[in-house]
């Protein structure tokens, strides 16, 4: 069977849904043109979390402004029957023109507020829905796992270790990206190195030790071709290894330039002490001690406070796959049709109508609460949408660069109150630092009396 050249899917509008183009040629048939107001946002805080970081932006931004239909999407969307010539042509020429609203990358957001709201065509604002959810439930998640990683290190530097674990090789570019944002120091993966201009971190894995005749060779050998190196010492004996770390400095001398060592497995607290005591007792006060080997946010805090001396960790797995949140309960919805509020009133589902605006209130240094509102509304604090795109273009200074959007997560970390940058999970859930605005709450009261009255059952 012949298969078409790989297609990058932020490259194509055919990265979508198909009840989102079965849709598009109804609201084309029914003449539907007015404009949208499309909003992104999750609806509960995962029980594990108490704080979310806002990532994606970038590619959906990009997304949008190269948004195309190409022939064989289109020669594809006609063999399958039940689309119009007419409609096909229109999609030919389909470019997204709306304007776009989003929270900065890097900013910390909680539970129903607007990520991104899209304003456009009802029928451009459909058709993207797949993809902006896509990109933005996904690096959020890892930017959060992140985050929490980077808390619990404590300053201590952390790298992405995660790329051979990740969900498929676009998974671990976006893993490097995320993390970066977080505050994660850089990443094993050189094409995210490349691509993104991340730092680059690594040296060698147990293969090269036991491809040579003894460990104390490898040892030497590489240290010779790489003077600062890391050291792998666990593969047969940590402390042995460690020991042979500290023959090699004597037998170079002024030469030994090594940096650090690293465990990768068994107790790394109780290993990491002894390591140290051994170092130091050698006059290798200079040299740090690197961690790796089944690592996430709980199991770094717990070797900060049990006082292991490490000064570095690299965490794979349980970072690239956010094991304990692999997503979010994140929803793109309609909120405004031709100017007027639309809503939703399914159980567990409710949609809060009208187009929106958060406004942040920051006391002390430290985040004071958040205020849902309506987008015309003027509340107290910083408002946090603001225009990224307009008329399908991205404005003037946007996308901020990866440095400038860490920074930006890096200040947002630490406006957080301790109450919401705890590492354990379960436990009591501090309350959401997050309220409606009595403009919005009204408007939604309205809106939910005049859909029961007129019938609307609020169960189906």
């Amino acid at each position: 069977m012949h298969e078409e050249p790989f297609e990058d899917p932020l490259r194509s509008a055919f990265f979508t849904d198909l009840y989102e183009i079965t849709m598009a040629q109804a609201y084309f048939a029914e003449g539907m043109r007015a404009r949208a107001v499309f909003e992104l946002f999750f609806r509960k805080m995962p029980p594990q979390r108490r704080y979310i970081v806002a990532a994606g932006l970038e590619e959906i931004v990009s997304y949008l402004e190269n948004l195309r239909f190409d022939e064989s999407d289109l020669s594809y969307l006609g063999a399958q029957g039940g689309f119009s010539g007419e409609f096909l042509d229109w999609l030919r020429d389909f470019r997204f023109t709306g304007d776009v609203y989003a929270v900065a990358e890097g900013t910390i957001v909680f539970e129903n507020e607007p990520l991104l709201q899209v304003v456009a065509p009802i029928v451009e604002a459909q058709i993207i829905e797949t993809l902006v959810l896509n990109q933005m439930n996904f690096q959020s998640v890892l930017a959060t796992k992140a985050m929490r990683v980077v808390e619990a290190a404590g300053g201590r530097t952390m790298v992405d270790f995660g790329a051979r674990r990740a969900q498929g090789t676009e998974a671990a570019m976006k893993l490097a990206r995320a993390s970066y944002i977080a505050g994660a120091a850089g990443t094993s993966n050189l094409l995210a190195g490349k691509r993104y201009g991340i730092p680059v971190f690594g040296t060698m894995a147990h293969s090269y030790i036991q491809a040579h005749e003894s460990e104390m060779a490898a040892l030497e050998a590489f240290a010779a071709l790489y003077p600062e190196t890391t050291l792998l010492v666990d593969t047969y004996d940590t402390l042995e290894g460690v020991q042979k770390v500290i023959a090699l400095s004597r037998k170079l001398g002024k030469k030994f330039r090594v940096g650090a060592i690293r465990l990768d497995s068994g107790d790394l607290a109780s290993l990491a002490k002894a390591a140290r005591r051994k170092l130091d007792g050698a006059g290798l006060q200079n040299v740090s001690i690197f961690a790796s080997g089944g690592l996430d946010e709980f199991a770094i805090a717990d070797l900060v406070a049990a006082g292991a001396p490490i000064d570095g960790f690299g965490v794979g797995t349980n970072l690239a796959v956010s094991n304990d949140v692999p997503s979010l309960d994140i929803a793109y919805k309609l909120v405004e049709y031709a100017d007027a509020p639309r809503s939703k009133l399914s159980p567990g589902k409710v949609i809060i109508p009208g187009r929106k605006q958060v406004y942040r209130r920051v006391d002390d240094g430290l985040l004071a609460g958040d205020v849902i509102a309506r987008h015309d509304e003027k509340c107290e604090g910083e408002p946090l949408l603001r225009q990224v795109m307009r008329s399908g273009k991205p404005m003037e200074g946007e996308p901020p660069s990866l440095d400038e959007i860490r920074a930006h997560a890096r200040r947002e970390r630490t406006q957080l109150p301790s109450v919401l940058t705890v590492i354990e999970s379960g436990g009591a859930r501090p309350d959401s630092p997050v309220s409606l605005s009595p403009g919005l709450q009204s408007e939604f009261e309205t809106l939910r009396a005049k859909l029961l009255r007129e019938g609307a059952d609020p169960n189906e």
